[in-house]
């Protein structure tokens, strides 16, 4: 019994050894990758970035236009004019 663990023992390691040896091969490979990976911008992640700067100058524009739209409504009120209605768009 001894005699056969002992046969058995060293095919069982082999295939450790040899997962050893190439992880420690790649991992300077796999090092720098991630390196690389963490100071470069994907282009979907560069896409992502874009559009959310677009989406927030448009409700930056949208918030100064309705903040404009209600000075101009308070100032013509407090002169005594009328102020005429904004028409929906009928694009």
């Amino acid at each position: 019994m001894r005699a056969l663990v002992l046969l058995a023992l060293p095919v069982a390691l082999s295939g450790c050894i040899a997962r050893t040896a190439v992880d420690l091969v790649t991992l300077p490979v796999r090092a720098v990758s991630a390196g690389v990976d963490a100071v470069t911008t994907s282009q979907s992640e560069a896409d992502r970035a874009r559009g959310r700067q677009l989406r927030e100058e448009d409700e930056r524009r949208g918030r100064e236009a309705r903040q404009a739209e209600e000075r101009a409504r308070r100032e013509a009120r407090e002169r005594g004019e009328d102020y005429p209605e904004p028409q929906p768009d009928r694009g």
